[in-house]
């Protein structure tokens, strides 16, 4: 089903899309492999000719430990039209088309890591939507989608709408601490545009310095230049997160510190030749009221990160390399 599939960047041996390279995951943190078998932001995009309904035949597995939380159920939801409820085991779903005619986008019920083992139109035919440029997405559990209330109202869901591109989703909650394995496999995609946001995980589970956190950022930037020289690249720094803006670490830096720190390097990178490379500080886009529980998110807050991070695609002075002349 790979023609329909989008926003996918590997593929595990079973079919299922992966969001990290399974020949490396060996120098993966385990907790950036585990988010990887979680197909966050993969979607299916189709032209429908004719079609009265759509036909997907897949087979979901159990929930992980760390997706049990969310409470919403898993559904297969088509934007602008209806959503189905999945569960596991082997099952047949129908959505309904509102149009017999239009491109959809149908996202996955993620959590259920599904494997897709058919899309078939009602009448009609359906044929795979044009490659857009290619968006990689790399960050935290804020880049994943949590707490949004459904895959598609992720911020990297809601900007690549808004930019007609192909967002990949590399978004690896509790991990993407700027991983040099993570910098090297985002090296080795193809991509019209990298976005980076990182570092809160550098507060809390896996704590930093400012000084290790500088450096850090400086080598993942450098790695990814190794394979995308040339790419338009946004540095998105920590956004705001009240129980860790003024409070130390167990190595002494608080959330404030460390966000300066990822700034700096973005800056000394510019400031050494990337002409290619942008920053967008994070501290001002969300407020505390913007997060359902002092960390994450909710639709609101994703939506207006989405605005931002779009605001800045579109207004930098990269626009013309990364959409052509669409925008004009």
């Amino acid at each position: 089903m790979g023609e329909f599939l989008r926003g996918a960047a590997w593929w595990a041996a079973d079919g299922r899309p992966v969001r990290a390279d399974p020949g490396d995951r060996e120098r993966l943190p385990a907790d950036a492999w585990e988010r990887a078998l979680v197909p966050a932001g993969v979607r299916l995009e189709f032209e429908a000719r004719g079609v009265a309904a759509v036909e997907i035949a897949y087979e979901g597995l159990e929930r992980s430990p760390v997706d049990r939380h969310r409470r919403q159920s898993p559904t297969f939801t088509l934007l602008g039209g209806a959503e189905v409820l999945a569960d596991i085991g082997t099952h047949l779903v129908r959505l309904p088309l509102p149009r017999p005619d239009g491109k959809y986008t149908v996202h996955l019920p993620e959590v259920l890591r599904p494997l897709i083992h058919y899309v078939r139109p009602v009448g009609g035919t359906l044929e795979p939507v044009a490659r857009a440029p290619r968006w990689l997405v790399y960050g935290d559990s804020i880049v994943e989608g949590w707490a949004a209330s459904r895959p598609h109202l992720a911020w990297p869901a809601v900007a690549g709408r808004a930019l007609g591109v192909e967002g990949v989703n590399l978004g690896y909650a509790g991990a993407a601490r700027g991983e040099l394995a993570s910098a090297q496999q985002l090296a080795s995609l193809e991509a019209d545009i990298i976005t980076v946001a990182f570092g809160t995980n550098c507060w809390s589970r896996t704590p930093h310095t400012a000084g290790l956190l500088y450096e850090t950022t400086l080598v993942f930037l450098a790695a990814v230049r190794t394979g995308h020289p040339r790419t338009p690249l946004l540095v998105v720094s920590p956004v705001h997160r009240p129980d860790a803006e003024a409070t130390p670490n167990a190595l002494g830096a608080d959330l404030a510190q460390l966000r300066d720190a990822v700034e700096r390097a973005t800056r000394d990178t510019l400031r050494g030749g990337d002409d290619r490379l942008s920053l967008l500080p994070g501290v001002g886009l969300l407020t505390q009221a913007h997060l359902l529980d002092g960390v994450h998110p909710g639709d609101e807050g994703h939506a207006l990160l989405a605005r931002a991070v779009a605001e800045n695609l579109t207004g930098n002075k990269f626009r013309d390399t990364i959409f052509g002349k669409a925008l004009d």
